[in-house]
C-alpha cells in the first residue's frame, strides 16, 4: 500500500511544478505582451499628438498683427516711378529713365526721421556703414492691394509673373525695402544717401546691412531679371 502512494505523491508533486512552472513562463510572457502593448498605446498617442498638431496647423487662423510706423521719410521724390492700377503697375518713364533717375538718387541726401519716442533704439547704429530700410508704400491705392500677377516692370515683353516673384510696390503688405549709405546720425535724425523712397513714406523698421549674412549661396534669377540688371549694369558703366 505504501508503494502505491509514494509514486502517487511524487506524481503530483511533478504535476505541481510543472504547472507552476507553466504559469511562472505564462506570466512572464503576459508580462512581455502588457509592455508591447503600453508600448504601442504610447506610440499611438504621440501620433494622434502630431495628427493634431498638424491638423490645427493646417487650419488656425494667422496671428494678429499690429505694425505701427517708426519714423518716417524726408526724400527729394514726389512721386513714384512705377504706378499702380487694377490692370497692373505702369511706369512713368521708359525703363532706361527709371535706371537712370535710381542711379542719380544713389548721390542724393534723405533723411530717415525717426519718432523721438524710439531714439535709443538707434544708439550703436554709426557703427554700420549701411542700413536695410523696410518703408510702405504708402501711395499704392488698396484696390492695387489686390493684384495677383503683373508683367514685371510694367513692361509687356516680360512675363505674366506673380507678385511674390517680383519686386512690385502693389502687393497685399506694401512694404518695400531698400539699402541705404549712412552719412550721419543727429540724434532721432539719418541721413542718408541712396534712398529710393517716396517722400513722407512711413519707415517700418531699420536693420544693419551686412551683406555677407544675406548671402544664401549662388544667385540664380529668370530671363527677364536678367535682362534688366544687365540694362542697369551697362547705364552706370556709360
Amino acid at each position: 500500500m505504501t508503494s502505491k502512494v509514494f509514486p502517487t505523491y511524487h506524481s503530483c508533486k511533478r504535476t505541481v511544478s510543472t504547472i507552476a512552472a507553466f504559469f511562472s513562463k505564462k506570466g512572464e510572457f503576459i508580462l512581455f505582451l502588457l509592455a508591447v502593448l503600453a508600448w504601442v498605446l504610447k506610440m499611438d498617442e504621440k501620433l494622434c499628438q502630431k495628427q493634431n498638431y498638424l491638423f490645427h496647423l493646417d487650419n488656425r487662423e494667422p496671428a494678429a498683427m499690429d505694425i505701427q510706423p517708426v519714423g518716417i521719410i524726408k526724400s527729394s521724390i514726389g512721386e513714384p516711378s512705377l504706378t499702380a492700377g487694377n490692370n497692373g503697375i505702369e511706369m512713368r518713364e521708359g525703363v532706361e529713365g527709371v535706371i537712370a533717375r535710381h542711379r542719380a538718387q544713389r548721390q542724393k541726401i534723405s533723411e530717415i526721421i525717426i519718432e523721438k519716442k524710439w531714439n535709443e533704439l538707434l544708439d550703436g547704429i554709426e557703427g554700420f556703414s549701411h542700413l536695410l530700410v523696410l518703408y510702405w508704400a504708402h501711395l499704392v491705392p488698396e484696390e492695387s492691394r489686390s493684384l495677383t500677377k503683373v508683367h514685371p516692370m510694367g513692361q509687356k515683353e516680360n512675363p505674366l509673373t506673380g507678385i511674390f516673384a517680383t519686386r512690385s510696390p502693389a502687393r497685399p503688405n506694401p512694404v518695400l525695402m531698400t539699402v541705404v549709405q549712412l552719412i550721419s546720425r543727429n540724434e532721432n535724425i539719418l541721413t542718408v544717401t541712396g534712398l529710393d523712397a517716396v517722400d513722407g513714406s512711413p519707415v517700418v523698421d531699420i536693420k544693419p546691412y551686412v551683406g555677407e549674412t544675406l548671402s544664401g549661396g549662388e544667385m540664380r534669377v529668370p530671363e527677364w531679371m536678367e535682362r534688366i540688371l544687365r540694362l542697369s549694369h551697362q547705364e552706370e558703366t556709360d
